[in-house]
C-alpha cells in the first residue's frame, strides 16, 4: 500500500472543506473570507466531528507563504505613486485615525490588566481596517461613485503602508523588550534606509530588465521571473532582520511601477486565491470556541472600539483635513472594521512568542463580527449625518461649513517650501545610494583588494569612481530653475537659500572623507577629501553628462506605466497628459469649447472626453462640456493647475484608468514642397485627417506648444500631433 504524506491529506482535507463553506458563503452573500476562517475552525485541534490536521507545522508553513503572496499582491495594487496622488486630506485623516485607535487599543488592553506586549499588539490590530472588506461592501451597496468613497480608498493605500512600517515597529520592540526613544528612532531610521535602496534600486534595474528580455516572456516565464524576484526581495528582506511580508511587499510596489504590473497581478492571482484560502484556513485552526468564550469581554469591547472609537476618530481627521460634516461621517463610519493585517500583525506577535495564545482568537472574533456590521454601518451613515447635524448647536455647524470652505481654498505652497522638498528629497535618495555603494564595497570589496600591495588606494579609486555621478548629483544637480529663480528674487530667502546649496556640497565632502577614514587615518581623510572633490570638479562635464544618462533611465522606468496608458513614450518637452472631471457646477458645463476658449486661455487642449460609455476622441470645437465629463487634458505643469483651479480646485487630477489606446503623440516634418507650407493650422485639415490635434510646433530653435489655429506652418517645421493612432501614422507617412 501507497503511503501518503501528511501534508497532502492534511491539503485534501483543508481544501475540501473550504470549498464547500466558500459555496455555502457565495450563496449568502458574505466574505468568503470568513468562511475559510470557519472553514479552520471545523479542520483545527479544537473541533471534534470532523478529521482534524496532523501536520500542522507544515501547514503553517504553508500559510506563511500565503502571507508573502497576499503582501506581494497588495504591493502590485499599491504603487508609491498613488500615495503622491492621494494628498493631504487622505494622509491626515489615516494618520489621526490610525495613531488614536492605537492608543486606545493599547489603553484598553492596559486596563484590562494585560502586558505591555498584549495591549501593544491589540492597538496594532484594531489600527488597519481591510481594504478588502470594504472595496466588497462599497460593490455590493453601490456606493463606489461617491465623493467618500475615492477619500476612503486614499485612506487605505496610507493605511497599509503605515501597516507595513507598524509591523516593523512592533517587531522592534518585541526584539529589544522597550520603548527606548533612541532605539525606535535608529529602527526607523534604518527602515526608511532600505525602504530607499530598494525602492530606487528596483526602479533602475528591473523594468530595464523586463524590456531587455521582453520577447523571450511568455507567462509561465513572466510568473517564474515575477516570483523569483519576490522570494529575492523576502530574502534580503529577512537578512536586514525585517519580516519576509514587508520584502513581498516591497517588491510588489516596484513591479507596480512596470508595464507588467497588469499582467503579474493576473498570473498570481490563482496562488494567492489558493495560498491565501490556506492562510485564512490556519487563521480558524487557532480558534478555540472555549477561549472566545473566556474573553468575551475583551472581544466586546475591542469590537465597541471598531464600531464608535475609530468611526469618531476618522471622522476628526477628516474634518481636521477640511472635508464637510456628512463626507467625514461616512468616511468614519466606513472604516469600522479590521482584516488580514490585523490578523498578520496578531501572527506576527505568535511568532516572536512576545504575545499570549489568546490574543490570535480574539482579533479573528473581532474581524468577524465587524464583518457583519460594516455593511449595516455604511447604510446608517448619512442618516447618522442628519442626526448630528439636527442635534449639533447652529454655531458650530456654522464654523465647521467655514472651517471646510477655508481649508479647501488654502491651495499655495510658497515656491521655498517647495525648493526644500525638492531638496531634502534629493539628499535622502542620494544619500542612501552613496552610503550603500560604500558599505557593499567594504563588505564584498575590501577583503579581496586590502591585503594587496596599493590594495586600499585601488578600493577608494574604485568606489569614487562608481560614487562620482552620485556626489555630483548630491553637491550640484540643479533641477527646478525656475523655482530657483523665483526664490533668490526674493531678498529674504536668499540666505536660507545659499545655506542649502552650501550644506549639499558640505554632505558631498563627508561623505568623501567618511571613504577614505574607513581604508586611511582621520588627518589622511581630512586632507584628502578637498583634492577629491576638486578632481570632480575638474570632470564635472564628464560626470554631469554620465549621471544624465543614469537619471533618465530610472525617470523613463518610473513613468513607463504611465506613458503606455497614453499610447506613447513621447511627449512634447514638458507638457502631459492629465484626466480631469468637468465639476456639476462649473462655469464650463453646457459652452462649446469655442465658447470656453480654455486653449486660448490657459494654453491647453482637450484631447478626449468621456462621457459615460461615450468617448468623443478629439473633440471639435463645437462638442458642449456637461458635468461629470472626464476630460483627457494636454498641457504643462503650470498650465493644467492653472485651469483645474478655474475648472474646481477640489476635483483633482485622477488615476488614469479611462481606456486611451487609440490616442497617440507623433510627430510629422514638413517637408519642401509640402502643400502645407504657408497654410495655418486650421486650414491644412490636419485635424480631420488625422482626427487629432496640433499640440506643438517646433522651429528650429523656437517652440510653440499648444498653438493657435492661425498659426501657419513653414518649411522644415516639426509638428506635434495628438490624435487616433492608425490616422497619425498614415499622416506622417505622407
Amino acid at each position: 500500500m501507497v503511503h501518503l504524506p501528511n501534508l497532502i491529506s492534511d491539503l485534501a482535507l483543508i481544501l475540501t472543506v473550504a470549498a464547500i463553506i466558500s459555496l455555502l458563503f457565495k450563496k449568502l452573500k458574505q466574505p468568503v473570507v470568513l468562511g475559510y476562517i470557519i472553514a479552520g475552525v471545523f479542520v483545527g485541534p479544537y473541533f471534534k466531528l470532523f478529521p482534524s490536521v496532523i501536520d500542522v507545522e507544515n501547514i503553517r508553513t504553508w500559510a506563511d507563504i500565503g502571507v508573502i503572496f497576499l503582501l506581494f499582491s497588495l504591493g502590485l495594487e499599491f504603487s508609491f505613486k498613488k500615495l503622491v496622488k492621494v494628498g493631504s486630506v487622505a494622509i491626515l485623516t489615516a494618520f489621526i485615525g490610525v495613531s488614536m485607535t492605537l492608543l486606545t487599543g493599547y489603553t484598553l488592553g492596559f486596563l484590562m490588566g494585560w502586558n505591555t506586549m498584549d495591549s501593544l499588539f491589540l492597538g496594532g490590530i484594531l489600527a488597519i481596517s481591510s481594504t478588502t472588506i470594504i472595496i466588497r461592501a462599497y460593490d455590493e451597496l453601490k456606493l463606489k461613485s461617491q465623493n467618500f468613497a475615492g477619500i476612503v480608498t486614499g485612506i487605505l493605500v496610507v493605511e497599509d503602508l503605515v501597516a507595513v512600517v507598524l509591523m516593523v515597529v512592533l517587531s522592534s520592540v518585541a526584539v529589544s523588550r522597550s520603548f527606548e526613544g533612541t532605539e525606535m528612532l535608529i529602527s526607523m531610521l534604518k527602515l526608511v534606509f532600505f525602504l530607499v535602496l530598494w525602492f530606487t534600486s528596483g526602479i533602475f534595474f528591473i523594468p530595464t530588465l523586463l524590456r531587455k528580455i521582453k520577447k523571450l516572456l511568455n507567462e509561465e516565464s513572466l510568473l517564474v521571473l515575477s516570483l523569483a524576484l519576490c522570494f529575492i526581495m523576502v530574502w534580503l528582506a529577512t537578512q536586514a532582520g525585517y519580516s519576509s511580508a514587508l520584502g513581498a511587499f516591497i517588491m510588489g510596489s516596484i513591479l507596480a511601477e512596470t508595464t507588467k504590473a497588469e499582467k503579474i497581478e493576473h498570473l498570481l492571482s490563482p496562488l494567492k486565491n489558493m495560498f491565501g484560502a490556506i492562510f485564512f484556513v490556519s487563521v480558524g485552526m487557532l480558534i478555540e470556541p472555549n477561549t472566545l468564550l473566556e474573553h468575551a469581554f475583551p472581544i466586546a469591547l475591542a469590537t465597541l472600539v471598531l464600531i464608535f472609537g475609530k468611526p469618531f476618530f476618522v471622522t476628526i481627521g477628516a474634518l481636521l483635513s477640511g472635508q464637510p460634516l456628512k463626507t467625514s461621517v461616512q468616511s468614519g463610519m466606513s472604516l469600522s472594521q479590521i482584516g488580514e493585517f490585523s490578523f498578520i500583525i496578531a501572527g506576527l506577535g505568535l511568532s516572536l512568542k512576545v504575545t499570549s495564545g489568546y490574543l490570535y482568537p480574539v482579533a479573528v472574533a473581532v474581524s468577524v463580527i465587524t464583518t457583519f456590521t460594516t455593511p449595516y454601518m455604511l447604510k446608517v451613515s448619512e442618516p447618522m449625518y442628519h442626526l448630528i447635524r439636527r442635534k449639533m448647536p447652529l454655531k458650530w455647524m456654522d464654523a465647521l461649513d467655514r472651517y471646510s470652505g477655508n481649508a479647501e481654498s488654502v491651495t499655495h505652497i510658497s515656491d521655498f517650501r517647495k525648493l526644500f522638498r525638492f531638496y531634502m528629497t534629493n539628499v535622502v535618495i542620494f544619500s542612501v545610494v552613496i552610503l550603500s555603494i560604500i558599505l557593499l564595497t567594504a563588505k564584498y570589496l575590501a577583503p579581496i583588494l586590502e591585503t594587496m600591495k596599493y590594495g586600499k588606494l585601488a578600493i577608494v579609486i574604485f568606489t569614487l569612481l562608481v560614487l562620482s555621478p552620485f556626489l555630483w548629483a548630491l553637491a550640484f544637480r540643479r533641477t527646478q530653475r525656475e523655482l530657483y529663480a523665483n526664490v533668490w528674487q526674493d531678498e529674504s530667502r536668499r540666505g536660507p537659500l545659499v545655506v542649502l546649496m552650501v550644506s549639499r556640497i558640505l554632505l558631498a565632502i563627508l561623505f568623501i572623507g567618511f571613504l577614505l577614514d574607513l581604508y586611511y587615518t582621520p588627518l589622511i581623510a581630512l586632507i584628502g577629501m578637498l583634492p577629491a572633490l576638486a578632481i570632480m570638479i575638474l570632470l564635472a562635464g564628464k560626470i554631469k553628462k554620465f549621471y544624465g544618462k543614469i537619471e533618465k533611465r530610472f525617470i523613463v522606468n518610473m513613468n513607463e506605466r504611465e506613458l503606455l496608458k497614453v499610447g506613447t513614450p513621447l511627449t512634447p518637452w514638458d507638457s502631459h497628459i492629465a484626466e480631469l472631471v468637468v465639476p456639476e457646477n462649473s462655469d464650463y458645463v453646457g459652452k462649446t469649447l469655442e465658447e470656453s476658449e480654455i486653449r486660448e486661455m490657459y494654453g491647453i487642449n482637450i484631447a478626449k472626453i468621456v462621457r459615460g460609455g461615450t468617448i468623443i476622441k478629439v473633440p471639435g470645437r463645437f462638442v458642449r462640456l456637461y458635468p461629470n465629463d472626464k476630460i483627457s487634458v494636454i498641457g504643462t505643469d503650470n498650465e493644467l493647475k492653472r485651469f483645474e483651479s478655474q475648472l474646481n480646485h477640489h476635483n483633482s487630477v485622477l488615476d488614469s484608468d479611462v481606456e486611451s489606446a487609440e490616442i497617440a503623440l507623433s510627430y510629422l516634418i514638413i517637408e519642401p514642397g509640402s502643400n502645407m507650407i504657408g497654410k495655418s493650422v486650421r486650414d491644412s485639415n490636419i485635424r480631420e485627417l488625422s482626427k487629432g490635434m496640433v499640440v506643438g510646433i517646433e522651429r528650429g530653435d523656437q517652440r510653440i506648444l499648444n498653438p493657435s489655429s492661425n498659426e501657419v506652418f513653414q518649411n522644415g517645421d516639426k509638428v506635434w500631433i495628438v490624435g487616433n493612432s492608425q490616422r497619425v501614422k498614415i499622416l506622417t507617412q505622407h
